[in-house]
C-alpha cells in the first residue's frame, strides 16, 4: 500500500515523498533493533524512531506528526531545522571547522562578548556540554579560593551532570552506584539558608544552586532566597556559582534565569539551549575569578569551535531580534491560565514554573502513564522525579500549538 503524506515544504528539510507504509513500519522495528545491538541501553528510551523536525513539529519514519513540547531537554530552544541556525552552521561549515585553542576565531570571540552584553561582565569558558561547564565551575571555584579550601556546598534535588565532579556535587539517585565520589561535597535542603549558613567552613570554596532546579521537579526558590545565598557568600568569601544549563537562554522570560531575581553569580554555567541543539557548553566568570584559569589549568580540545560557536552565537542573535524571552513570559502566563483550568484538575498536586519552563506535579506517585499515553497522541512532554510532569517547549512555539497541545495533555490525564 503507498500513501501519500503531505508535510508541508520548508528550505531545509525534506519531505517524504511516497513511501509503503508497511515498510516504513518495519523499517521503525529494525532501528530499534538495531540500535538496542549496538549502542550500550544507558538512557530509558521510548519506541519511537525520528526522522525530520520543523518548528515544534517532529515526525517518525511512519509518518506520524508530533507536537514537541519538550525540545530535546530544552536544546532545541529555537525549535528543529530553524532557518538563522541552518544558514549560520552552513555558512561557517563552508569557512573553517576547527583549528585549536590556541589560535583565535571570530565565532568565539562574538560569542563571548554576547555573554558578557547580555549575562553580566565576565570572561567565557568554552566546552561542549553542561556537565562540563559544572566542572569547570567547580575547578575555577577551588582554584580561585586559595588553599585549603575545596569544599562546594550544593542543593538537594540538584543535578548538576553526570561526570564525576558534577555528579558529585548532584545530590540524588544519580549517585548511586559510582561511589567513592569526589571528596569535599556537601548538600544541604534547597531554600533553606539556615543550612547553607551551618555548612559553611574555612574549607568551603563555593556554593553552588540552580536558580530554578530543574530534574528536582521545577521548583522555585522561595523569595529572598537567592538574595540572601549572594549576601552569605559575599559576607564569606565564597563563590557563588549558578547552574543555568536549564534556565539560560530565555526560558524563563529573561535572558537567564538570574536576572528575574536581581542577582549575580560569580560563575555561571550553561549548556543545552546554548547550542540550540548543537553540543555546546560554557561558564562566564567574574573577572577576578577569570584570572586564575591561566594557560595550562583548564581546556577542551574541540570546545567553542567555530561552527559551534556561530550557531550559539545565532542563537543568542535570534532571542533578542524576535524578543523571545518577553515572549516565554507570555505564553507561560498563557499556559499557566490554560493548566489551571484542566478539566481533570484534580489530578494535578500543583503547577509551577517560571516562563516556558513548567512543571505540573501529578497526585498519581507515576507519571510515566501520562507520557506514554501523550506519546500515542502525538505530543512530546517528559516526567521528572516520577511524578512532575516537564512542559519546555521551543521558545518559538506558535500560540495555538502551545494550546492545542495543553489540550491534548488534559485529554490524556482523563483518560488515564
Amino acid at each position: 500500500m503507498c500513501v501519500r503524506v503531505s508535510l508541508g515544504s520548508d528550505d531545509c528539510c525534506n519531505d517524504f515523498g511516497f513511501f509503503d507504509l508497511g515498510f516504513m513500519m518495519q523499517k521503525q522495528e529494525e532501528l530499534i533493533l538495531r540500535h538496542q545491538a549496538a549502542l550500550i541501553g544507558n538512557y530509558g528510551k521510548l519506541p519511537v524512531v525520528f526522522h525530520r523536525g520543523q518548528g515544534s513539529h517532529l515526525w517518525d519514519v511512519n509518518g506520524k506528526e508530533y507536537l514537541d513540547l519538550f525540545a530535546g531537554f530544552g536544546g532545541t530552544i529555537l525549535g528543529h531545522c530553524h532557518p538563522a541556525l541552518v544558514k549560520a552552521v552552513t555558512q561557517q561549515a563552508n569557512t573553517l571547522w576547527q583549528v585549536g585553542n590556541q589560535f583565535y576565531t571570530e565565532p568565539q570571540i562574538r560569542l563571548a562578548e554576547q555573554l558578557r552584553s547580555k549575562a553580566f561582565a565576565g570572561q567565557a569558558f568554552f566546552c561542549q556540554s553542561g556537565a562540563e561547564a559544572a566542572e569547570a565551575a567547580i575547578k575555577l571555584a577551588r582554584i580561585s579560593a586559595g588553599p585549603d579550601r575545596f569544599k562546594i556546598i550544593s542543593m538537594h534535588k540538584s543535578f548538576h551532570g553526570r561526570t564525576m565532579g558534577a555528579l558529585s556535587a548532584t545530590a540524588g539517585p544519580a549517585q548511586q552506584g559510582f561511589a567513592p565520589l569526589v571528596p569535599g561535597f556537601t548538600h544541604v535542603p534547597f531554600n533553606d539558608i539556615a543550612a547553607v549558613e551551618r555548612a559553611i567552613d574555612a574549607q568551603t570554596a563555593a556554593v553552588m544552586v540552580e536558580p530554578v532546579q530543574g530534574e528536582g521537579g521545577i521548583n522555585m526558590p522561595n523569595p529572598g532566597y537567592l538574595q540572601a545565598l549572594r549576601a552569605l557568600c559575599d559576607r564569606t568569601n565564597v563563590a557563588l556559582i549558578f547552574d543555568e544549563v536549564w534556565v539560560g537562554l530565555g526560558r524563563t522570560g529573561e535572558y537567564f534565569g538570574h536576572q528575574n531575581f536581581g542577582v549575580t553569580p560569580d560563575i555561571m554555567t550553561l549548556g543545552k539551549a546554548l547550542g540550540g541543539g548543537l553540543p555546546v557548553g560554557a561558564i562566564l566568570a567574574r573577572p577576578e575569578r577569570a584570572a586564575y584559569f591561566k594557560p595550562s589549568t583548564h581546556g577542551s580540545t574541540l570546545g567553542g569551535n567555530p561552527i559551534c560557536a556561530a550557531v550559539a552565537a545565532a542563537v543568542l542573535d535570534e532571542l533578542e531580534k524576535e524578543q523571545l524571552p518577553q515572549r516565554a513570559k507570555r505564553l507561560g502566563a498563557v499556559a499557566a491560565v490554560k493548566l489551571e483550568s484542566f478539566k481533570n484538575r484534580a489530578k494535578i498536586a500543583d503547577i509551577r514554573g517560571c516562563g516556558l519552563f513548567i512543571g505540573v506535579e501529578l497526585v498519581a506517585a507515576d507519571a510515566l502513564p501520562v507520557v506514554q499515553e501523550t506519546l500515542k497522541h502525538g505530543l512530546i512532554i517528559n516526567v521528572t522525579q516520577k511524578n512532575v510532569l516537564r512542559i519546555c517547549p521551543a521558545l518559538t512555539i506558535e500560540e495555538n500549538d502551545l494550546l492545542r497541545g495543553l489540550e491534548s495533555l488534559d485529554a490524556c490525564l482523563a483518560s488515564i
